[in-house]
């Protein structure tokens, strides 16, 4: 082992090559090209002073050495990621309180149901976190959120882990479909529409919270909607924006569409009751003991929602 500085990088790429077992894939994973990465794993070799990778067989395989230092690596990032949390759990026993909320819910619905909470809730020093859902949940296991607000479905996968994690529901909502209104005031695109005339859709990406709702709750459960996918997002308010524009029906919250779909506004129901899902706004915490102002507030949240 030679005396060269140990790059931490060289862990993670190690630790990407053995969940890939491909060079090729595991440098894509890391952000970098395959030669970058090869240089990479033969510079942690020559601190090592041992190959690490068995590179004289068809399927790529690790060397005892390259076991060794593999188990280390892991060990290395788990300590770290300890580490992290402990420093974000001090942090966080300041007296802010730190909301990680989905885009759709961060404009209109959060600002609304923090005045609607009381003055006390006002008076905390506050800072929202605005993010798609797989972030808002990354930084809720990572412990950088106190809090999280999104729309809930209990039939859709969420990426908390129920034993570490709890909620309380806060308001309802439905996920509608609309489309722009034509000429004759009625939806420019109808469902179900047929195979001969699908109707093109504006979707949510499959792993943002709405569109695992979507998923679970309304797709996979009947083969009656015909639709053409034409653009994907996991923005709200993109897809209601293009939807506006006339280019196709889009799944929103319609707490987020209730202006533009008001009689004389631009969007309309593009389907009846049946092509809509029924969700509740819900507020995570961990089921850990937070902060004293965090745990006030969480008090405060339940009294104030208490029967919903």
């Amino acid at each position: 082992m030679n005396t060269t500085s140990l790059d931490s990088t060289w862990l993670a790429d190690l630790q990407a090559l053995a969940e890939t077992l491909n060079f090729s894939r595991a440098a894509e994973r890391r952000n970098v090209t395959q030669p970058a990465f090869g240089r990479r794993i033969k510079a942690l070799e020559a601190w090592c002073g041992m190959d690490l990778v068995d590179r004289t067989t068809h399927r790529l395989s690790f060397t005892p050495a390259g076991a060794i230092m593999l188990e280390a690596a892991k060990d290395v990032t788990r300590r770290l990621e300890r580490a992290k949390s402990e420093l974000e759990h001090l942090r966080a026993s300041t007296a802010t309180l730190t909301f990680a909320a989905t885009h759709a819910l961060s404009f209109i619905f959060f600002p609304e149901w923090v005045r609607q909470i009381g003055s006390d809730a006002l008076a905390m020093p506050m800072r929202l976190l605005s993010d798609n859902m797989k972030e808002c949940e990354r930084l809720m296991v990572e412990g950088r959120a106190q809090f999280l607000l999104c729309h809930y479905h209990p039939d859709s996968m969420i990426g908390l882990d129920p034993s570490h994690f709890l909620h309380v529901e806060l308001a309802t909502d439905q996920l509608v479909p609309v489309s722009a209104r034509s000429d004759a005031r009625l939806p420019l695109y109808q469902l179900p529409g047929s195979r001969d005339a699908p109707v093109p859709h504006l979707a949510f990406e499959e792993t943002s919270g709405m569109g695992r709702i979507l998923a679970s709750n309304l797709f996979q459960h009947t083969d009656l909607l015909h639709l053409t996918t034409g653009f994907t997002s996991h923005l709200a308010m993109v897809l209601k924006a293009l939807a506006v524009d006339g280019k196709g029906v889009a799944w929103i919250p319609q707490s987020l569409a209730r202006n533009e779909l008001g009689e004389t506004g631009r969007l309309i129901l593009a389907g009846a009751d049946q092509w809509s899902v029924p969700v509740k706004i819900a507020l995570f915490r961990p089921r850990a003991r937070m902060a004293d102002v965090a745990e006030a507030f969480w008090a405060q949240v339940q009294k104030s929602h208490r029967g919903l």
